[in-house]
C-alpha cells in the first residue's frame, strides 16, 4: 500500500470526527437549548406549552422533581428550540437541576420566569385546604429565587466563549393592578429596584459582552373575564419568540 493511500486511511477516523462535530455544530444552532427558571407557581411549564404550541402530553409531568426537556419545536429550515425547564421548588432537586443546565450541559439560552407576585401558592406535600401567600411573600420567594439562580448563569457566562442571553419573562400579566410598563420597567437593569440592583450585579459578574439581557411581559393562561385579549396574548408570546430568534441568530 503506498504511502499516500496509508495516510488517508489513518485519516478516516478524524474525518468522520470532524463531520459529526459540523453535524452537531449545524444542530445545536438550529435547536439552540434555553433553561426555563423560575420559582414554582409562577407558570414555567404552561409558557412552554403554548410556546410549542402543543399541550402537554398524557403522562408528561410538571418540572417538579427533575430537569424536563419537554419540546423540540420546528420552524422555518428546521430550526427551533429545546426547552429544558428546571424544578421549582426550593430542594435539592431544584439546586440539582440549576447545575445540571447550567454547569454540567451548559444551555445556548435563558428564560427566567417572575410573575410580580402573583405566583400560584403551592400546598406542601400531604396537606389539603385553601393556599393563602401575600403578594409580599411571593415577592420576597421569587428574589430570593432569584439570587440562586443568578449566580449559576454568571458563572455559566464566564466559562462560555460564546455570549450567553438571559431573557427575564414577566407572566400573569392579565392579573396586574398597574401599567405592565411599569412592571416591566422594575424588572429591568439599572431600575434601582432590588430584582434590577440584582441584575446589575449579575452583568457586573459576567461581563456585559458576554450577557445580554431582555425582560419582556407574557400571559400565558386566559381566565374568564381576563383583561387581556386573546390578541394580546398571542402578540405578547409572538414578541418572546421573535426575541429569541434574533438571540438565537435564527433570523
Amino acid at each position: 500500500m503506498s504511502q499516500q493511500r496509508r495516510r488517508g486511511v489513518r485519516d478516516v477516523p478524524g474525518a468522520l470526527a470532524r463531520g459529526r462535530a459540523r453535524v452537531a455544530g449545524v444542530a445545536k444552532r438550529r435547536f439552540p437549548s434555553v433553561a426555563v427558571t423560575g420559582m414554582t407557581g409562577v407558570g414555567k411549564s404552561e409558557l412552554v406549552d403554548h410556546m410549542t404550541g402543543r399541550a402537554r402530553p398524557e403522562g408528561v409531568p410538571d418540572a417538579g422533581s427533575a430537569v424536563v426537556e419537554r419540546r423540540v419545536r420546528r420552524g422555518r429550515l428546521l430550526r427551533g428550540f429545546r426547552f429544558r425547564v428546571v424544578p421549582g421548588v426550593n430542594a435539592a432537586t431544584r439546586l440539582g437541576g440549576l447545575d445540571e443546565v447550567f454547569h454540567d450541559a451548559p444551555v445556548d439560552g435563558v428564560l427566567h420566569v417572575v410573575a410580580n407576585g402573583y405566583a400560584t401558592g403551592r400546598r406542601p406535600a400531604g396537606t389539603t385546604g385553601a393556599v393563602v401567600v401575600s403578594r409580599e411573600d411571593q415577592l420576597a420567594a421569587e428574589l430570593e429565587d432569584w439570587t440562586v439562580t443568578a449566580h449559576r448563569i454568571a458563572s455559566m457566562a464566564v466559562r462560555r466563549e460564546r455570549p450567553t442571553w438571559l431573557v427575564v419573562v414577566v407572566t400573569k400579566v392579565d392579573l396586574f393592578d398597574e401599567p405592565v410598563e411599569d412592571v416591566v420597567t422594575r424588572y429591568s437593569p439599572g431600575s434601582g429596584t432590588e430584582f434590577g440592583n440584582r441584575l446589575d450585579e449579575l452583568r457586573a459578574l459576567a461581563g456585559a459582552a458576554k450577557l445580554s439581557v431582555d425582560v419582556l411581559p407574557v400571559c400565558s393562561h386566559l381566565e374568564k373575564g381576563s383583561a387581556v385579549s386573546r390578541s394580546q396574548r398571542d402578540a405578547y408570546l409572538a414578541a418572546l419568540e421573535a426575541r429569541m430568534a434574533q438571540l438565537s441568530g435564527h433570523v
